[in-house]
Formats: structure tokens, sequence, C-alpha cells
């Protein structure tokens, strides 16, 4: 298992007991993106609503590239899983003896279940208790993974080699579960952890992976914008609350765009902020809005609201006085690994759960709080996984280089470390802008032609440095484990390496994804494209290794 947010953690749990599981994680155990969401977990479980009801909304929001199957299993399958969060011990928020549902953008009924501001945290900080009571679960916690593992025909993932401990290991398995997040650090302004680089997309593609529908980003229409502060995301449950967007005048602009202005999709609010920019303030690219949480009572912002509250309040805005300043950042990536509804992707021994894969629940357009749901319904069908026989896996060839070449290897390929550091630093700082400027909010051709071609030379670039052609063409077969301690080089700074190289990697896949599909869809707006165009779009974008194609039109 690689990633340990809440898609990590939960298939976890759910593996069978006789397995031997490994977690590999690239910080501690509690820090993910998962930990981030404030809003809560969607499911159908209110009086007023049902199955049916949660199902169009999630195929309406997905604006037409929802595989309603997968919705259909996610949605049906949720109560059973909040029931087992709750056997856990997670404390979503009560009204008395009910469990309490707030309304969010394009959510037909209350069915949003939370726990304060911090549900995300409230249910991986159970699930992490739960995966270290469990005998047959072993954490590494530090632990970077730079490539799949496969098999010599490239059909099957045999494991993965990974950075644990300060060596440089090949860790084979039955099976790998690939649920590392999102990549929303490729881009300038984004509300996702520094950890959350597309390591899982990177090195699916790399492994020959099919991907799926890369150009559908979500940015949140509301991430707190003040000079020095992170892009702190202010959760969408406090326009569900009944908090007002705002221009300076406190007009409520949002209705201009849509009739239901600031409760509209998340795509349509952050196109609605980035539009009123451009028309009326002088620098739109460092601009904002407002968010007025004045309207809602002040104990309800406090009960519901304790971590935006303080966030806010550390960067100086009181938000019972004053409106919050706010304008779109990146926030989740709609396509990934493609899976089907076991979350088996295209490649033999390797799953994909979380925002990492594409199993078709959010089409072109997230639905509010499915993601976490998505973590858990999909997590949960790892419940029938089962492993191909000692026997088939591919056996370990005997013959192999000393492990003192390897060694004297990596100490050539860091002799001129300082100036390479400087490179990796240098790139990792200049991606983001590009790929916000070009593929942000709004996309047109020329634009990303030129981000395309940059990035393909940044590609090269990076792959010339010693270290990368060092670590790039770690084999299989090599001697394994490598001491990183013998050359002195810390782990950090391979795992700065590595992430650079996912986050030009999914840079190039994710532009290219945007210029390929010439239409507008959900998270995906083209100015030179503003339609939708159903007669030659109504389609999933494919990509497996350089190979870029659609899919049949869907019915």
């Amino acid at each position: 298992m690689v990633g340990a947010g809440a898609a990590g953690l939960y298939s976890s749990l759910c593996l069978p007991s006789s397995f031997h599981v490994g977690l590999l994680t690239k910080d501690e155990l509690l820090t993910s993106a998962s930990d981030w969401a404030q809003g809560g977990i969607a499911a159908p479980m209110a009086a007023d609503d049902s199955p049916a009801l949660h199902i169009e909304d999630t195929l309406r929001a997905g604006a037409g590239l929802c595989d309603r199957q997968a919705v259909t299993l996610m949605v049906q399958q949720a109560p059973d899983c909040i029931r087992d969060l709750l056997a856990m011990g997670v404390s979503f928020d009560r009204h008395g003896a009910d469990l309490a549902m707030t309304l969010e953008a394009a959510h037909s009924r209350r069915r949003v279940l939370h726990a304060a501001d911090t549900t995300g945290r409230a249910v991986v900080t159970i699930l992490a208790e739960q995966v270290l009571q469990r005998s047959n679960i072993h954490v590494m916690s530090q632990s970077f993974v730079l490539d799949l593992w496969m098999s010599a025909a490239g059909d099957r993932c045999l494991g993965v080699i990974a950075l644990v401990d300060g060596h440089l290991c090949r860790l084979s398995a039955g099976a790998v579960v690939v649920a590392t997040g999102g990549g929303g650090q490729v881009f300038a302004q984004t509300t996702n952890p520094a950890l959350s680089t597309g390591d899982g997309v990177a090195m699916a593609w790399r492994g020959g992976a099919v991907l799926r529908d890369l150009e559908f980003v979500q940015f949140h229409p509301t991430a707190l914008t003040k000079p020095g502060a992170p892009r702190f995301l202010v959760s969408e449950a406090v326009r569900g609350e009944g908090a007002h967007l705002i221009d300076d005048h406190g007009r409520r602009f949002a209705f201009d765009y849509h009739p239901d202005g600031e409760l509209a999709p998340r795509d349509v609010v952050s196109r609605a902020i980035f539009s009123y920019l451009q028309t009326h303030h002088p620098d739109p690219a460092h601009g904002h809005v407002w968010l007025d949480l004045r309207p809602i009572p002040p104990d309800t912002i406090q009960r519901r609201f304790p971590n935006i509250v303080q966030v806010c309040r550390q960067w100086g805005v009181d938000v019972f006085q004053e409106p919050v300043p706010v304008a779109p950042a990146a926030h989740y990536w709609m396509g990934g690994i493609l899976t089907d509804t076991h979350s088996q992707t295209s490649i033999a021994g390797l799953y994909a759960i979380g925002e990492t894969a594409s199993t078709g629940v959010h089409g072109a357009n997230r639905l509010a709080s499915n993601s976490l749901l998505e973590c858990i319904v999909f997590g949960a069908q790892l419940k029938q996984l089962t492993l191909p026989e000692a026997t088939l896996l591919e056996a370990i060839p005997a013959s192999q280089p000393a492990a003192e070449s390897l060694s004297v290897s990596l100490l050539e390929a860091i002799a001129n470390w300082e100036e390479q550091k400087a490179e990796i630093a240098t790139l990792r700082q200049n991606l983001p802008l590009l790929v916000w400027q070009a593929a942000g909010i709004c996309r047109e051709q020329p634009n990303l032609e030129r981000a395309i071609a940059q990035i393909q030379a940044w590609r090269l670039k990076f792959a010339t440095l010693p270290l990368s052609q060092y670590l790039s063409h770690i084999r299989p077969d090599s001697t394994v484990p490598v001491s990183l301690a013998i050359v002195n080089l810390s782990p950090a700074q391979i795992r700065a390496w590595g992430e650079t190289r996912n986050l030009l990697d999914i840079a190039y896949l994710l532009v290219k994804s945007a210029a390929f599909r010439t239409e507008s869809r959900g998270g995906h707006y083209r100015s030179d494209y503003p339609q939708t165009d159903d007669a030659h779009w109504h389609a999933h974008t494919l990509v497996q290794t350089e190979r870029w194609s659609k899919s049949a039109n869907l019915i």
C-alpha cells in the first residue's frame, strides 16, 4: 500500500487479515491531503434523501462523463461504509441522536456528514489508530517510492523500488495499491499540502498504465488569499450554511454568472470569480473577492467552523467582524489512473484508490464531499482481492552486480551535487508558475503549446542530471538495498529529486491533455473553445505512454 490518507488507511483495513500489508507513507502516518479535508463526506442517509437523488446530483455535476455503474456502486454502498466508520469510532456531528447533515453546492439535499470543519482529520485519526492495532499491517513512515517494479514483459507489477530507512530497496508484493492522492503542487495556487506531488499517477504512467481525463482539475472558489499566507481552503460548507460571496461594494456578484449564485457548482463559481477579477481588478492574478460569514449566526460559525475561525484569525481576519479575502486555487484532480469498480488498473497486480484513481464517479467535475466517500467505498472493494500464486511472481535473477559498484555509481552521480540541487530547486519553483498561467482556470491553445514545449525542455534537462541518470535507471535485477549513508546523501534530497521528476511528468500529462480536449466541460475551460461539444467530446481522454486518444462517445 503506497499512501496513508483515507484511501490507503481504509484500504489497508479492508484487505484480508491473512495478507501481510506494508503501508508506505512518504511523511508521517497522519500527514495527508485527507487530513486537510474540511467539508465532510456525502451519503444519502437523511429521511428526505435517497440514493437515486444522490446519484442524479453526482451525474449532473460530472457534466456527462461519470460512469453510472461506478456512481451507483459508490452511492448504494455509502450508508454501510458510514456505519463502519461510526463503529470504528469516528465522531460525526449530531443533532440530538441524529447525524447532522449540511448542504453543499450542487447537492439537492442536506447529506454531508461532518465533524465540525475538520472531517478529514477526524476520519484519518481513527483509521490510523485502527491500522496501528492490526498485527498484519506494517507501517513504513518516511518512505518514498521512486517507481513501480515491473515484470520483464511490462505486463505485471511485482512491487516497488523505494527509499526506506535511508536505503534504496526493492520491495516485492503480490499486489501494489497506489493511494498517493492528487497533484495540486503542480499549480502555483493550491489548497493541497506540500506532499501532493502526483507521485502515483506519474509512476503508473512510467510503468505503462492507462490514465484518464487528466485535464479535469477542480479549482476551489474560496481559498484564503493574503500575502504570505498559504492558500487555506475555506470550506464550501460555509456557503452552504449561508455565507455570501461579495465584491468590494458588498454586492453578491455571483448571481450575475449563475442563478444559484455562490451555491452553483465549484467550476462555475471559480470562473465567476476569475471573470469578475478580469474585468474589475487592476491586477487579476493577485486579486481577490470576499466571503462574508456574517449572515451566519455567530454560535453556528463557532460550532461548525472552529478551524476556519482560528486560521483566519492567525492571518489577521476576524470572520465575526469582517469578510474573508478569497480567490480560486487548484483543489482536486478528477482524472487519474484508470480503474474498474474493483480498483484494478490496466496493469495486473496494480490497484489505485482515491484521488490517484479515475474510477468514473467524478466525471468532469466532482460533486462536493464525494471524494472521502470514494476513498472509503472503493477501498472496501479490496475485501475481494486475491493474490497470485507465489510461483507466478517473477524470480529475482541470481546473477547480480556487486553492491559496491552501485555505491560507486551513486557517488559519481552526486559529484556536483550542489549544482544539481540548485537546478532541482529552480525547476520546482518555476514549474507551478508556468502550469498555473497556462492550464489554470481558463486555458487556450497558444499558451498550452508554449507550456508543453517549455515543460519538455525542462524534463530533458532534468533527465540529464547525473543523479537522474542513476536513479531513473535502477533495474529490478540490481543489487539492493544501497545505503545513502555511504555517499552522504539524505533521504530528503532523494525525495526532492523524486517529487520534482513526478511534478514534471504530471505537468506534461496535464497540460498536453488540456490541449488535446478542444471543448469546455466541467473543470476544463477553454476560452478558445468555450462551448461543450457533445458531438465530438462526449468521451474520455485516454493516455498511455506517449499516446493520447479518446474513448468512444458515451451513451
